[in-house]
């Protein structure tokens, strides 16, 4: 194996050092987890240190790096630039900078301005843009109220990031693309935030259903990522009261010299179930909570998928001019824990029910469904008319 033989080669240089020779042995992975637990011990690396992306600050510092010697207009503002690419590392930062100074050449323009620099950015999240790949006006129509109700659904919500662009022009793998950026760096996330999230995600697919009545399989990306939330918020984050504040299943990682070969799952089939459940549930919550905000304001996703037609893309001020009458979604029900339990050594404490929404019954046996399952919308309830 490959690396076995990487392992063998490392432990040979490292040995056969006088203790009298200070020598020491500097060495760099982006992949940790794959690392054998002799190169671990004592004596060998036995300190390290981790480096994370940079904040907003280090961002600034590594764009004035890698800009020396670039052609800069006197209207670049590095910080702005730095706002912009919140978890880029170095490598992307330098890669931003190239690219605008590669489209800078190719338009046969002597400064890098500020509109060569959003494309670089947008190459580097989502790849080059593919002017190759015509679509139908049908498709176009289709895709500019998907990401309209990505658009939307995010502007709609409480605890989301701003909406900064919206584009249907096909760029990578993608027939356009959403783009939410945070406006400060964020070291944790909230359950709500993580709720909105998901209806974010779900908000292509559902505007897919209110217009055209027939989804396609565009919204495929958007379906994984919000089954990956929702099923960290279960397994790994405690932040469902059926399951608890309990990690379910173990880290994969890449299996090394045997370590963690034939390993099962730590839970039970009965715990399965409810984590499927739960799972389940979060989606379709979020599902409904996107049919809501898209429903009570679909005038204002036709203005969005108008707008998008014509200009193809817009930015943050014209999606502001847009959302300004937006109708947010409601509050949700605060949330208590199953936890939230007076200590034992400390006087009582009546600690309030969390209430469940209207329409939904409590759970009375032990094993039934959570008493806070999403609504679901009535079978009989009509739909507006498609545009």
């Amino acid at each position: 194996d490959e690396r076995e033989q990487t392992l063998n080669q490392m432990l040979v240089e490292m040995d056969g050092f006088d203790p009298k020779v200070n020598v020491i042995v500097i060495a760099a992975t982006n992949r940790p987890d794959i690392l054998d637990p002799a190169l671990l011990r004592p004596g060998r690396f036995d300190r390290q240190i981790g480096v994370d992306a940079p904040d907003l600050k280090g961002r600034q510092r590594i764009l004035e790096v890698h800009g020396r010697g670039k052609p800069l207009s006197d209207s670049v503002d590095l910080e702005v630039v730095a706002r912009k690419t919140p978890g880029f590392t170095g490598a992307d930062l330098a890669n931003v900078l190239n690219e605008a100074a590669l489209l800078t050449a190719r338009s046969n323009a002597q400064l890098i301005d500020n509109r060569a620099l959003d494309e670089a950015i947008d190459r580097v999240i989502a790849g080059p843009q593919r002017r190759t790949r015509v679509m139908k006006d049908k498709e176009k129509l289709i895709t500019a109220y998907h990401e309209g109700g990505h658009a939307l659904a995010a502007a709609a919500m409480n605890h989301t990031d701003p909406v900064t662009k919206v584009t249907i022009l096909p760029r990578g793998k993608a027939l356009g693309y959403t783009m939410v950026l945070p406006l400060d760096d964020k070291y944790s996330v909230t359950r709500n935030e993580l709720q909105d999230q998901l209806t974010y995600a779900m908000g292509g697919r559902v505007a897919e259903e209110i217009v055209f009545h027939d989804p396609t399989t565009g919204a495929s990306n958007d379906i994984e990522k919000a089954t990956s939330i929702a099923r960290k918020m279960v397994t790994e984050y405690g932040m469902t009261n059926e399951v608890g504040p309990v990690k379910l299943g173990s880290s994969s990682g890449e299996v090394f010299m045997g370590r963690d070969m034939g390993h099962g799952r730590d839970f039970s089939e009965r715990i399965a179930e409810r984590v499927d459940a739960q799972v389940r549930g979060l989606i379709e919550q979020a599902h409904n909570e996107a049919y809501q905000v898209i429903n009570d304001n679909r005038e204002v996703l036709d203005r969005l998928a108008l707008a998008l037609l014509e200009k193809e893309t817009l930015d943050h001020n014209e999606l502001a001019e847009i959302f300004k009458d937006v109708k947010r979604l409601p509050p949700r029900p605060q949330w208590l824990s199953s936890g939230d339990r007076p200590v034992s050594s400390l006087p009582p404490v009546e600690v309030p029910r969390r209430p469940a929404p209207a329409g939904v019954a409590a759970s009375t046996e032990a094993d039934a469904q959570p008493a806070t399952q999403p609504q679901r919308r009535p079978s009989g309830q009509t739909r507006p008319a498609t545009a």
